[in-house]
């Protein structure tokens, strides 16, 4: 159990705990498949852990340059890497961190491939696909949205793979259960099986929220199982949610109580827009520990962050007591597309980063100063 009265404010804090059982939860149903799991740096990089991690799992999913390098420098291991395009200035240094190339389009291949094999014969090369079909009904996350830039369509693709791909990646669940899974995969091979034949892996791309107390581990593993066993091809998958779904917290602390129009606001030294931008883009409304959705009758208030936004808030949700300035308010399951997103806008104080260990101990990973702020700027 966190001792909040270790921790400062504001501050993201990861449970190893927490960590380790999701971990092994990834690592069994990779075991049982023969599936290969790799960490998705979009989803979570929170690097201090990548010891943790290295334990359970070995590979890294990486989106451009930066995250391949640090896949490279602290996850030990050479990327998966895929971008939507690929930068000419960038290109040769991400080859150095790859073990897999997989573009984004036909144009991108032909541009591509001859430098990739000619700098690293070894790299695998992939192209991504577009199913046609995903369960996510928010467009902003929707990869098969109409007109989406993203993958490849078997229309594009015409009779055969081009000389020299050894697999085809899709991306089209958003934290998503086994079922949404089963129907892009019957979207993806009633599409795209004539290819198989050439390939020599698969990547089914992230989403998998595996770890989900609801989530049936079983019905995937009969899935993967059943996919591995007619066609006879490695399978990769790529969650970043799942690997700290429910493993920590954003710690803040109230400020300020304004009231007006009969609206009360507790106002803390944390962001929506800048330290939980999901809240907003999504939208949704995370979970605050020892709080409601409203009741009448109990004290409520909307939480109000720190920046100028004037849509800088959420609301409303309901207490046990009346809230006052110098309160905890703890944002519940802020690990995974937190800090991978977060922003120094209006220049607040960014939330420092550490980890409850399995001892029972707080240790601090990072602080932001005002030399973090100003050396994004020029």
């Amino acid at each position: 159990m966190i001792d909040f009265n270790k921790i400062p404010s504001p501050c993201y804090v990861i449970e190893e705990m927490k960590l380790r059982k999701n971990l092994e939860i990834i690592r069994k149903i990779g075991e049982e498949t023969g599936v290969e799991f790799i960490l998705a740096f979009k989803g979570f990089a929170m690097w201090r852990t990548f010891p943790v991690v290295r334990e359970y799992i070995r590979g890294a999913a990486a989106s451009s340059l930066f995250e391949a390098r640090l896949a490279f420098e602290e996850m030990k291991t050479e990327s998966h890497i895929y971008a939507p395009v690929f930068r000419e200035n960038e290109i040769e240094e991400i080859i150095r961190y790859s073990s897999h190339f997989t573009f984004n389009s036909i144009n991108q291949f032909e541009k591509y491939y001859p430098l990739v094999k000619k700098l690293k014969p070894t790299v695998s090369i992939g192209i991504r696909v577009n199913p046609g079909f995903s369960p996510v009904k928010t467009d902003l996350y929707n990869p098969a949205s109409l007109g989406s830039r993203l993958g490849v369509s078997h229309e594009q693709l015409g009779d055969k793979l081009p000389k020299g791909v050894e697999g085809l990646h899709f991306h089209a669940l958003c934290e998503n259960n086994s079922y949404d899974f089963e129907k892009v995969l019957n979207h993806f091979t009633g599409r795209f099986e004539k290819y198989f034949p050439q390939l020599k892996w698969v990547n089914f791309g992230g989403g998998h929220l595996v770890t989900h107390k609801d989530y049936n581990n079983q019905h995937l593993i009969n899935l993967l199982k059943t996919f591995k066993k007619k066609y006879n091809l490695h399978v990769i998958l790529e969650p970043g949610s799942a690997f700290v779904w429910e493993t920590g917290c954003l710690v803040s602390t109230i400020q300020d109580i304004v009231e007006r129009g009969g609206i009360k606001t507790a106002i803390v030294d944390v962001s929506f827009t800048a330290h939980m931008p999901d809240c907003l883009e999504m939208p949704y409304k995370p979970k605050i520990m020892g709080a409601t959705d409203e009741i009448n009758g109990k004290p409520t208030y909307r939480i109000g962050g720190v920046s100028c936004l004037a849509g800088d808030f959420i609301g409303n949700w309901s207490f046990n007591q009346e809230l006052k300035p110098g309160d905890k308010i703890i944002f519940e399951d802020m690990i995974h597309y937190t800090m991978v997103k977060t922003t120094m806008f209006n220049g607040v104080t960014h939330p420092s980063i550490g980890m409850w260990t399995t001892d029972n101990r707080f240790e601090l990973f990072k602080e932001f100063r005002y030399e973090d702020y100003k050396g994004r700027l020029s």
